[in-house]
């Protein structure tokens, strides 16, 4: 497959072009120039639950129609979500850094996010070793379910919702944020377009 064709060359392509746009991203008036860094921070962990959806409902109509491309789709979905939602741990940190001058590692939403994210990647692991589309998918299912569930329930205490970006008042900040958050959600899909070529579930 030539190299502009891979999923995985297309999306280190678009992982640079993110970087590139969120360090010329418009300042925001509470949080300046650190709001670049939230502008990452929020995007991936946002297209690391849309994927986490997505693989949920996949395999919602994999289980219901009993076929295989849906569940292949499920678990390839499911991996791309995991390490999104695992590689958006270490942007958190840098937020917090930055713009809360310490690391809060008790805050309840980035704990909740910590327990999700070895759950997540542990539930991946296990999944791909038994190797059952059915089980994968309803696993997948269960899995945004209970994500969605704790986080409806988790205390906000140094994350105002919904979030500073919304707050701001400011259209070019909230369209840059949407154009970023695309973007990321494209990357994400590149990322499980490239697991869907490895996956083998039966």
């Amino acid at each position: 497959m030539p190299v502009h064709k891979s999923p995985l060359a297309q999306f280190i392509l678009i992982v640079l072009g993110i970087i590139l746009l969120a360090a010329f991203g418009p300042e925001e008036r509470t949080l300046g120039s650190n709001v670049r860094i939230v502008y990452l921070h929020g995007a991936w962990v946002l297209a690391a639950e849309f994927t986490f959806l997505l693989s949920g409902l996949t395999g919602l109509i994999g289980l219901i129609t009993n076929r295989e491309g849906y569940h292949k789709w499920s678990a390839a979905l499911g991996w791309a979500a995991a390490l999104f939602w695992l590689t958006y741990l270490p942007l958190s940190l840098w937020a917090m850094q930055s713009n809360w001058n310490g690391l809060f590692l008790a805050e309840p939403r980035f704990r909740l996010a910590s327990v999700f994210a070895i759950a997540g990647l542990l539930l991946q692991a296990g999944l791909w070793f038994l190797n059952n589309q059915r089980l994968t998918s309803a696993a997948n299912l269960s899995f945004i379910t209970l994500l969605g569930f704790a986080f409806s329930r988790a205390e906000y205490v140094m994350h105002p919702p919904p979030s500073p970006i919304f707050d701001s008042g400011l259209p070019l900040v909230r369209l840059f944020f949407l154009v970023i958050t695309l973007a990321s959600c494209a990357a994400a899909f590149c990322l499980a377009r490239w697991f869907h070529s490895l996956t083998r579930i039966g």
